[in-house]
């Protein structure tokens, strides 16, 4: 599962949004399927719209709008 947290000066930790297609390659497990582009958490404003990928049978797919490579990590 993909997880970004950052603290801040309370004790509770608070969600981080992931920059959308700043990183080349994510990996990502079973939980995070069905899998699509940008990831949850990634601001949208900025990337572009919402493609599912399939990613189950080859272990790995790349987006056809960012180029982001995503790589199955088996349990």
């Amino acid at each position: 599962m993909i997880e970004h947290t950052a603290t801040t000066n309370s004790s509770e930790p608070k969600p981080k949004y992931i920059e959308p297609n700043a990183q080349h390659c994510y990996e990502v497990t079973e939980e995070d399927l069905p899998l699509h582009c940008p990831l949850p958490g990634m601001s949208l404003w900025n990337s572009h719209p919402k493609v599912y990928l399939p990613i189950e049978a080859a272990g790995k797919v790349k987006c056809p709008y960012c180029g982001a490579d995503y790589i199955l990590k088996k349990s």
